[in-house]
């Protein structure tokens, strides 16, 4: 019998030499087979091109966050008047000298200006600003979940923090080897600031907060949150913000945050220097007990007249301002004073001792006292800006 093909044919046995239908369907499979190894090699080819594209995206990209997220890689460097160079980095001892204002940090960046290695210079007033933004960025959940979104995260707020923090300490006054800010309020992030910058050390200047709330008061220094009308209510915010930058400074650690006593650094200025400079790692220089007598000079101590502290540093180290807020506090907040601000107590202040007894002073203190009661004293020339006396600021003596 003869074999129907499938096309409709009829071949007989003698045709099926060799068959036919089993030739055409082996060259179908065949065909299937090379389509199929031809479609699977294209698509091997497609997907290590896009492997490629896609290793070369991320290596780019980690390029850029390799750059973005390790500023410690990057320097800035200053060349001073005599073509000496410094180079800065987020590694270098940088100093941060804070407190309450008029706790006397201004007193105590000018007697560090003094020295020939050190500048400090006025405020930046926008440091303590910038650091409460980023603060309140971090406590706002949702707009820290839309940072966070937008790519901008943690890491490259700190980057940006660091370098923006340190581009205006370096430049904001003249180059040395060791360079320190003085804003009163930056403190209230020292412990941010001492992950920032961990070669960093800061100075949280102390003082009795009945004297810096007087200070406050009738030298009219606008603060923000301070009703300069109410004693009760200057103590209450005194006590608060000291409360916060005391906590950080024992957070960080007494290696790197020292409490420094105005009324100490007052009465005992060469014995508190001392100790400042064994801490901060600085080699002695008698010029930080003398500094103003630097003022306005090369290489020493620049005041602005604008600052509202600057008409009473511009005196040698005196005991004109300690105990001037004795018989001005009202009665009924002295009486309430341990309960109003229990941080002097634990600060090591007797909240009920009017007058206090802050110690005896040191000969050239007392000379020193006598010289500026006697009006015994130059105003220097050269400060920057105009002195007004009744200009309200938030720096500190």
């Amino acid at each position: 019998m003869g074999k129907r093909c499938p096309w409709g044919w009829t071949l007989t046995s003698r045709e099926l030499k060799p068959p036919a239908c089993a030739q055409e369907s082996r060259m179908r499979v065949t065909t299937r087979r090379v389509l199929l190894l031809l479609g699977s090699v294209a698509a091997l080819m497609v997907t290590l091109h896009l492997g490629q594209q896609v290793l070369e995206c991320q290596q780019v990209l980690s390029e850029r966050r390799h750059r973005l997220m390790r500023p410690e890689n990057e320097e800035l460097v200053m060349v001073d008047a005599n073509h000496v160079e410094y180079r800065y980095s987020k590694d270098m001892p940088l100093i941060f000298i804070g407190g309450v204002p008029r706790s006397g940090t201004t007193l105590m960046r000018a007697m560090l200006d003094a020295h020939p290695e050190v500048r400090c210079g006025e405020e930046t007033r926008i440091i303590p600003r910038v650091l409460a933004m980023r603060q309140a960025w971090s406590k706002s959940g949702r707009e820290k979940m839309r940072l966070d979104e937008a790519g901008v995260t943690d890491q490259v707020l700190d980057a940006a923090m660091q370098a923006f923090i340190l581009e205006v300490i370096a430049k904001h006054g003249e180059p040395a080897r060791y360079l320190c800010n003085k804003d009163p309020f930056t403190l209230k992030s020292s412990v941010y600031l001492s992950r920032l910058f961990p070669n960093s050390k800061f100075l949280l200047m102390v003082r009795d907060g009945r004297a810096s709330v007087h200070s406050m008061i009738t030298r009219k220094v606008t603060i923000a949150g301070f009703d300069l009308n109410s004693y009760r209510d200057c103590l209450t915010k005194w006590n608060k913000a000291i409360e916060v930058m005391y906590s950080q400074c024992l957070e960080i650690g007494r290696a790197r945050c020292l409490p420094v006593y105005y009324e100490q650094l007052v009465l005992h200025p060469e014995q508190s220097m001392q100790n400042i400079m064994r801490f901060l790692d600085i080699s002695w220089s008698d010029s930080v007990l003398h500094h103003e007598e630097l003022i306005g000079k090369p290489g020493g101590v620049s005041l602005s007249k604008i600052e509202r502290s600057t008409d009473q540093v511009i005196k040698p180290v005196n005991m004109e301002a300690l105990s001037k807020w004795i018989g001005h506090i009202p009665g009924d907040v002295l009486q309430d004073m341990a309960h109003i601000a229990p941080m002097l107590a634990r600060l090591g202040y007797d909240p009920y001792a009017n007058p206090p007894n802050y110690g005896h002073p040191d000969p050239l203190v007392v000379n020193n006292t006598h010289r500026v009661l006697k009006g015994d004293y130059k105003t220097p020339a050269n400060l920057k800006g105009h002195l007004q006396v009744t200009q309200n600021t938030s720096s500190s003596h």
